[in-house]
């Protein structure tokens, strides 16, 4: 799956407009943007929580380092280490504790990213949600990205928060609750949403955007 070309992106993106006030601000300020896409198997969702928590910068740093001691990121060259020896790489206790319970999961087939493609999006979100290390989150961005399924928000990111705190002109965010329920109104076309308010907001952090 690769989500949705251009055409169909500004399609979704004026069905959302009309839905919803904020996204219709957001909409008019910000630019026309292509669907995220990412590599997916072990080393995509990996990569997703290698990131999360650090800075862009570290991430990508830590991320090097870990394909040049791996030279190739796979279950099964991770499994060659403990979590002693991935930490050497970049990761924190955590995350290696994450990446061998993962590979540990591909490797007696408790997960398998291919036939993961084969499920239905909540099937999918519990599969990944079922592995040490991944929450809703995780799960959620690695479909969206991954596989490009089309309908998924993960309602728990602080930037989907604030943009739509920004596109509210409110003072305070919706919680994690609140915006998975407001974001019901936007379905089928939710991972357009999270993709416009991602744009949004940072447009909004670099100043190419004002505030809606």
């Amino acid at each position: 799956m690769t989500g949705l070309d251009a055409a169909e992106i500004r399609a979704a993106r004026a069905q959302l407009a009309r839905r919803d006030e904020a996204l219709a601000r957001a909409d008019a300020v910000t630019p026309a943007f292509a669907w995220r896409t990412r590599d997916g198997g072990y080393a995509g969702l990996l990569r997703i929580l290698v990131n999360q928590q650090v800075s862009n910068a570290s991430a990508a740093a830590i991320w090097a380092r870990l394909e040049a001691g791996l030279g190739q990121v796979s279950a099964e060259n991770a499994l060659r280490f403990d979590i002693d020896g991935l930490k050497r790489f970049g990761l924190s206790r955590p995350k290696a504790r994450y990446a061998l319970a993962i590979a540990e999961a591909e490797k007696r087939g408790a997960i398998d990213f291919q036939h993961l493609r084969d499920l239905d999006d909540d099937a999918a979100l519990q599969a990944l949600c079922s592995l040490t290390g991944v929450g809703r989150w995780t799960a959620e961005v690695y479909l969206s990205f991954c596989e490009g399924r089309l309908d998924f928000f993960p309602a728990g990111d602080v930037a989907l928060q604030e943009a739509v705190r920004l596109a509210d002109r409110a003072e305070l965010r919706l919680t994690e609750k609140q915006l998975y329920l407001r974001a019901e109104a936007w379905r089928p076309n939710r991972g357009v949403a999270a993709h416009l308010l991602w744009a949004y907001y940072g447009g909004v952090k670099r100043g190419e955007i004002a505030p809606a």
